[in-house]
């Protein structure tokens, strides 16, 4: 598998969680000490930080939510998506993150920005 189908897959895992309602499960992708950053509310610093952030989204109907990534690289460890996302059936924006490989050989998002279309 290459890595534009391990960011696929890893934004898959987020997405079930979304429509699942765990915002814990959402967060679980992202690093640690990672940065979110979105017009749809303030920077989110570290995990548990956008755990909450995703505790206020996941209010709303969540079942339509998908994630297809456009492309993606990396050079050893780590790399980049940039993919878009859509609820409802319309296409809401665009996300660009930056994913290191950890220990365990799993990539997890450091930094995220998700912008309006």
């Amino acid at each position: 598998m290459g890595f534009k189908e391990d960011c696929q897959t890893l934004l898959d895992e987020y997405v079930l969680h979304y429509r699942a309602g765990n915002a814990e499960g959402c967060a679980s992708v992202y690093a640690p000490d990672a940065e979110m950053y979105s017009p749809f509310g303030p920077p989110a610093i570290g995990r548990a930080s956008i755990e909450t952030m995703h505790h206020e989204w996941l209010r709303e109907d969540a079942q339509t939510k998908q994630i297809q990534v456009s492309s993606a690289k990396h050079s050893g460890d780590l790399g980049w998506c940039l993919a878009r996302f859509s609820e409802a059936g319309a296409e809401h924006g665009t996300t660009l993150s930056v994913l290191a490989r950890q220990p365990d050989g799993r990539w997890l998002i450091t930094h995220s920005s998700l912008n309006e279309l």
